[in-house]
């Protein structure tokens, strides 16, 4: 508790000193209308920039408290963070190797999560902080180069990289993981590991037409990538097989206003040993499965295009043999500059729903270990945020979350968990 406060007063001391040097020095540093935080410099990162050189700090911050659930009076509090650190690297104005670009990131993950500390949120199947996972240590998150060929049409990819940077990706703008991200690696993570967890990895995607490419992976599987101590892994010890994603991607344009869509359909499979649910041998199959992601601007704010109502969905389906999760919806909406005085601030509200495979309970109810909340089913999340456009480098987006059955139990508890996420670029 002590480390949480310590890390909520850093970040609100953090922001009030911002604010504070905002009227004194608004034409460069703490500037709202600048990118940065920090300001550009003096010139330099706009000059860094020019020769190929792009530099990032970001921070990102989630704030959980559970406000009330049926059957618990303890309402704990916990609070999770990440910095990354990255250069993107133009090589062909920095070597003049022409449509060449690398990218480095290393991340730092701090805190704990409420889903794991609350009792009430105890099985809690999604998380109501994402930016907490896959070990609270540094990692090196990305460390890619990436080459055009063929008139720009086809785009290679190789070095370590997750799948979701390129696979089934989404926005993570939401602070319940079942609204946030690459939602494939939310319910096969035991194999498919996004971001901040990288392996080495090699994408290649080519332009069908200006609207619609066509991309294929590898991935490698190695469960080293995940420990502790391993952020930095360069190895392909320990590794056993590979992830394979393949998908099409539409990035549509529609009616006279050409409101921006994107629209997602792929398959994944395995070939790393998965054991196999709900069976007494020792035989082994291969993770396999599929999506399908949709994103739509639906309309324009008194005709502005950078304003108006969005609409999202996701749909993912998983091998029933060796997956406990069978598949998993979600569906939302957002809309960005509803009030005009507040042009870039937004709101959006999202619903989730958690499937568990039938196979799951039929082997707890042979293991005579089913759970005294009951069999397992539906697990489902929502969430309403206000996202606040502080300035161009902070956005603040308060939000309230409800999980119906958590842990998927039949007799799941039912809780309410107030929010708040920040991001800022420094």
């Amino acid at each position: 508790m002590k480390k949480l406060c310590r890390t909520f007063s850093f970040s609100i001391s953090l922001l009030s000193f911002s604010c504070a040097l905002q009227i004194a020095n608004a034409a460069d540093a703490f500037d709202p209308q600048s990118q940065w935080m920090f300001g550009d410099w003096n010139g330099k990162r706009t000059e860094l920039q020019a020769k190929g050189y792009d530099f990032s700090l970001g921070y990102t911050g989630e704030l959980a408290t559970l406000m009330h659930s049926e059957n618990h009076s303890s309402h704990g509090t916990e609070y999770a963070d990440q910095f990354a650190f990255g250069a993107h690297l133009d090589l062909n104005k920095i070597l003049g190797w022409p449509d060449t670009e690398a990218q480095i990131t290393v991340t730092e993950r701090n805190g704990r999560n409420l889903s794991n500390t609350s009792e009430a949120l105890n099985g809690h199947k999604s998380s109501v902080q994402e930016v907490w996972g896959r070990g609270q240590t540094w990692r090196l998150t990305d460390f890619w180069i990436k080459k055009k060929f063929l008139d720009q049409k086809l785009d290679v990819k190789v070095g370590r990289f997750g799948e979701g940077e390129d696979f089934n990706s989404f926005d993570c703008d939401f602070q319940n993981l079942s609204l946030c991200g690459s939602q494939v690696g939310n319910w096969v993570g035991d194999q498919w590991y996004n971001w901040p967890v990288s392996q080495w990895a090699a994408r290649l995607k080519y332009s069908l037409t200006p609207e619609v490419y066509a991309q294929v992976g590898a991935y490698e599987y190695n469960p080293e990538n995940l420990e502790r101590g391993k952020g930095f892994n360069l190895s392909t010890d320990g590794s056993h097989g590979a992830i394979i994603p393949a998908e099409v991607v539409w990035t549509a344009k529609l009616g006279v206003a050409k409101l921006p869509g994107e629209y997602r359909s792929g398959y994944y499979y395995s070939t790393a040993d998965a054991a196999l649910i709900a069976s007494t041998t020792t035989e082994k199959k291969h993770h396999q499965g599929g999506w399908v992601v949709a994103r739509q601007q639906l309309t324009a704010h008194n005709g502005d295009a950078s304003r108006g109502l969005s609409g999202f969905v996701n749909l993912t389906v998983h091998d029933s043999d060796t997956n406990q999760v069978s598949d998993m919806q979600n569906i939302g909406l957002v809309y960005k500059g509803l009030i005009d005085s507040r042009p870039h601030d937004e709101i959006a509200v999202g619903i989730a729903r958690i499937n568990i495979n039938d196979k799951v309970n039929d082997a707890n109810i042979r293991n005579n270990s089913v759970d005294a909340r009951g069999l397992q089913g539906e697990e489902y999340n929502s969430e309403i945020y206000y996202g606040m456009h502080a300035a161009n480098w902070l956005t603040i987006r308060p939000n309230i979350q409800y999980i119906h059955r958590v842990g998927a139990y039949k007799n799941g508890e039912n809780a309410w968990v107030g929010g708040i996420k920040f991001q800022t670029a420094f």
